[in-house]
């Protein structure tokens, strides 16, 4: 049951509902006895945790709102966990105290952060265009809802696997679609997703610019080096990982993008009592990718519970590569491994497999 309070004190206080740790609370409801002793409070700003992998089938009609989220609550509440419902805003790591945008303050003995990152916005001036950012979900949902009312052509900044996704869900909804990538589409990944991406792209009418990193908006265009680069009244930024502003200021040791450094035990470098994990965390080797967020989420269990019992801590092994399916917004998708590319409605139903297996297992019905 979510809980709201002037002042709660926790011993462990994990905040954030990301990837990570879902996983957590998904192993302490299934092995009680692996739960640290003590209160332990989960903070999130909502009340259900979204899964990123099936925003592109929400958009393209295939999923329903209810499949895409996990309700918190009762998975807090099989893991014997209080659900409190609030945004961070503040951390005061020698009080060790956790400040939220409505007031209230929470007391920790120990702090995971699990928060998350946001879209880099470009600078905005003037009112003649409206970004909306792919973070947070549920905001970015709402606001999507009320567009489709009345369909108009669209820009989607980021031309990195969300803003690939998101172009060819949402292409046949619209009457036109730019996809503008600030380097070449799919950076990082092999040439031959590229390819194929771009072939997929020109086939849904997406039209794609790539080397054109949008750094400003003025009134109803966007602004590349200075330049316009497209004009009308709607943009989807869906550009890579920023970090919490706040977080910077807090304290704790983070790098020069703001993001929380942290060392292999997934322990602040700078405070040995905070853990920090997925997209908000800085560690070497490891991607901004919610497939490293998941997998960091045992080790993680393992960890809280040996620090709070006072035993040697275990080191995360990023792995080497990571499998990439991207919904290619007609059912199907499209796979990278190793340097090897795939494509085809079969991809489609295994993505939609992996994707329906992960949401019943935090929904604790496998």
């Amino acid at each position: 049951m979510a809980v709201k309070l002037t002042s709660s004190h926790f011993e462990l206080l994990l905040a954030g509902a990301g990837h990570a740790h879902l996983g957590v609370l998904r192993q302490w409801a299934r092995q009680p006895q692996s739960r640290p002793g003590g209160r332990i409070g989960l903070l999130s700003a909502d009340a259900h945790a979204w899964y990123s992998g099936m925003l592109p089938g929400l958009l393209g009609g295939r999923y329903t709102l209810d499949e895409c989220r996990i309700e918190l609550a009762a998975l807090c509440t099989a893991a014997n966990v209080e659900l409190v419902i609030g945004q961070a805003c503040g951390l005061e790591p020698q009080a060790k105290q956790l400040q939220l945008s409505d007031g209230q303050t929470l007391h920790y003995a120990y702090l995971s952060l699990n928060l998350g990152s946001l879209p880099q916005l470009p600078k905005h001036c003037g009112s003649g265009l409206e970004l909306l950012a792919v973070k947070p979900f549920s905001a970015f949902i709402a606001r999507w809802q009320h567009w489709q009312a009345q369909p108009q052509a669209l820009a989607i900044i980021g031309g990195g696997a969300a803003g690939v996704e998101l172009a060819l869900a949402l292409a046949p909804q619209l009457p036109a679609i730019s996809l503008l990538s600030a380097g070449v589409l799919l950076t990082g990944h092999p040439p031959a997703l590229r390819k194929r991406a771009l072939a997929h792209l020109a086939r849904a009418g997406v039209s794609v610019r790539e080397q054109c990193r949008i750094d400003e908006v003025l009134d109803k265009q966007l602004l590349s080096t200075g330049k316009p680069a497209w004009q009308g009244c709607r943009a989807i930024v869906a550009s890579g990982a920023s970090a919490l502003p706040w977080l910077q200021g807090s304290g704790l040791a983070c790098d020069e993008q703001g993001f929380v450094r942290i060392g292999a035990s997934l322990q602040s470098t700078s405070h040995a009592n905070i853990f920090a994990v997925g997209d908000c965390a800085s560690l070497a080797h490891t991607p901004h990718n919610g497939v490293y967020a998941v997998r960091q989420g045992p080790l993680l269990a393992a960890n809280l519970a040996a620090l709070l019992a006072g035993l040697a801590l275990q080191d995360f092994q990023p792995q080497r590569r990571a499998l990439a399916l991207l919904a290619s917004g007609d059912g199907g998708a499209l796979a990278s491994w190793a340097g090897l590319t795939a494509e085809g409605r079969w991809l489609g139903r295994w993505k939609n497999h992996l994707d329906q297996s992960f949401m019943r297992r935090h929904r604790l019905i496998d």
